[in-house]
């Protein structure tokens, strides 16, 4: 503090401490769930991915890809395991997860089910 009286007070110091201490208890839980919703949307990403690489090898061949064949024609990102089930030439089935994620996401094609088509999550 200088001669002429100017400065902060402990006590003013300790106000801004404790909000600042407040605004990071909120702040850290939601950076939490925006990364894991990151990680989810680069699953989602490569599943599309999937669906597009076998859409793409059944409208040159009229036959989906077997599985070592649809899940090598494209890059997954960092952390994202695709497994696919074994292709027909009316369907396949893919599922997507990011290991550092719970979630699980998967796509049927052909199979005459309501969700056919669409992703789906556990």
């Amino acid at each position: 503090m200088s001669q002429d009286g100017t400065g902060f007070t402990l006590v003013e110091l300790l106000v801004v401490i404790v909000i600042v201490g407040i605004l990071a208890t909120i702040a850290i839980p939601m950076f939490s769930s925006t990364k894991e919703s990151a990680l989810d949307a680069s699953a989602k990403s490569d599943l599309r991915n999937a669906m597009t690489s076998q859409e793409a090898y059944f409208a040159a061949t009229t036959t989906y890809a077997p599985a070592a064949i649809a899940t090598g024609s494209f890059t997954t990102s960092a952390g994202v395991v695709i497994s696919m089930s074994a292709a027909s030439a009316s369907g396949y089935a893919v599922t997507a997860s990011h290991t550092a994620s719970s979630n699980t996401y998967w796509v049927e094609i052909g199979s005459g089910n309501a969700t056919d088509g669409k992703i789906q999550s556990n």
